[in-house]
C-alpha cells in the first residue's frame, strides 16, 4: 500500500541504475510468458537493426589525425603554462615569503590538461584497436591453407598494419559509441538489433553492437533464439546487410531455410553472377518465389516494432552511457515491447 503517494522519478532512476543487470535479465523471463500464452511459435523470424542516437554528440569526437596534431599543441601550451607558473612562484616566493601558498591551478589551464588527458587516453584506445585488429589479421594469414588468396606480389598496402587510419574517431562523452551512417546523416550512436516471431511480433532475441554492420549479428543472433526459447526457428528472413557466404553456409548447418536479400531492398535479387554460390542460389531461390516469396515477411515484423519503439514510445536516444550500460538500457525496451505485447494477449 502506498496510500495513492508515487516515488519520484530519482527515485525510479536509481532503482534503475541500481538493478540494471537484473531487470536486462528479466528478458527471457518474459519472453517464455510470450511463449506459454501462444504468441511465439518460431515458425518465422525476421532479423533488423536500426542505429539509435548515443547519450553523446557527434560533436565531441575527434579523429585520430587530429589527435596527433591537438596532442602536440596542447601539450606545448601547457608545458608553457607551467614553466611561466614556475617562474611566477619563485617570483612570489622572493616578494612574498616561502611559506605562502597560491598555487593553484587556474580553471583555463585545469581544463585544458584534462581535455590533454582525454586525447591522449581516447588515442591510445584507438592504437591498442589497431594493434589488435593486425594481430588477428597476421594470425589468420599464417593459419590460412591458401596464401594465393591475399594480396598480388608487388601491391602495397593503403595504411601500415597496426596503426590507427587518420578518420579513425573516438567520441570524448562515450567512447564506446560510434559515428554511423542513419537516414538523417551520420549520427553517433549504436547498432540496435532484433528478432521479431512472426506470430504476434514478439522479439524473440535482441544484441547490440557499437558497429554499424549487421553481417555479424546474424548468427549470434540465431543461435540466441535457439537458446532463449530452447528450439530453433524453422525459416528466418534478413535484408542484404546480413547476406554473407558465412552466414548462409551457417544457417544450412543449423537447417534453418534462410530467405536474406542479395541486393537493395526494392529489388533483393538482383546481382547477377556476382557472390558465391550460396549467395546465387539464394538469388534465385527469392527470384523463383516472387511476391509470394517468404522475404516479404522481412518487412511485415521488425519495421513496425522500431516504428512502435521510436515512434509510440519516444524511445530515440539511450540515457546510459558506455557498451555494458547501454545493452542492457536496450534490453529493457526490448522486454517493454514484449510485456505490451503480452498485455494485448490476456
Amino acid at each position: 500500500m502506498t496510500a495513492s503517494s508515487k516515488p519520484d522519478f530519482r527515485t525510479i532512476s536509481e532503482f534503475r541504475k541500481r538493478h540494471l543487470k537484473a531487470l536486462s535479465g528479466l528478458f527471457v523471463q518474459v519472453l517464455k510468458l510470450c511463449a506459454q500464452a501462444g504468441l511465439v511459435k518460431l515458425g518465422h523470424v525476421a532479423l533488423d537493426g536500426t542505429k539509435i542516437k548515443a547519450n553523446a554528440s557527434k560533436h565531441k569526437a575527434m579523429s585520430y589525425a587530429r589527435m596527433q596534431k591537438a596532442e602536440v599543441a596542447l601539450a606545448a601550451e601547457v608545458a608553457g603554462w607551467l614553466k611561466a607558473a614556475d617562474a611566477a612562484d619563485r617570483k612570489d616566493d622572493v616578494s612574498l615569503g616561502a611559506d605562502q601558498r597560491g598555487d593553484e591551478m587556474p580553471d583555463w589551464v585545469s581544463d585544458k590538461q584534462k581535455r590533454l588527458a582525454k586525447i591522449r587516453e581516447a588515442k591510445a584506445s584507438l592504437e591498442a584497436e589497431a594493434k589488435a585488429q593486425a594481430d588477428a589479421k597476421t594470425k589468420a594469414k599464417d593459419g590460412d591453407d591458401h596464401p594465393g588468396d591475399g594480396p598480388r606480389p608487388g601491391q602495397k598496402p593503403k595504411h601500415p598494419a597496426g596503426e590507427p587510419k587518420p578518420k579513425a574517431q573516438r567520441n570524448f562523452t562515450d567512447p564506446d559509441s560510434r559515428i554511423m551512417p542513419g537516414k538523417d546523416g551520420f549520427v553517433q550512436a549504436y547498432n540496435g538489433q532484433i528478432a521479431v516471431d512472426a506470430t504476434a511480433q514478439v522479439i524473440v532475441a535482441h544484441s547490440l553492437s557499437n558497429s554499424s554492420a549487421d553481417a555479424p549479428c546474424l548468427i549470434p543472433l540465431t543461435d540466441a533464439v535457439t537458446q532463449n526459447i530452447g528450439k530453433s526457428p524453422r525459416e528466418i528472413s534478413a535484408d542484404a546487410g546480413y547476406c554473407s557466404e558465412a552466414n548462409l553456409a551457417a544457417l544450412n548447418e543449423r537447417k534453418i531455410s534462410a530467405y536474406i536479400a542479395t541486393g537493395q531492398a526494392k529489388r533483393p535479387t538482383i546481382g547477377g553472377k556476382v557472390g558465391g554460390p550460396l549467395t546465387r542460389a539464394m538469388r534465385c531461390k527469392l527470384k523463383l518465389g516472387g511476391y509470394r516469396s517468404r522475404y516479404r515477411l522481412r518487412k511485415q515484423l521488425p519495421e513496425p516494432v522500431f516504428g512502435q519503439i521510436k515512434q509510440a514510445r519516444g524511445f530515440r536516444q539511450f540515457l546510459l552511457r558506455g557498451l555494458d550500460k547501454v545493452r542492457d538500457e536496450w534490453s529493457l525496451i526490448c522486454i517493454a515491447h514484449n510485456l505490451t505485447k503480452l498485455w494485448a494477449a490476456g
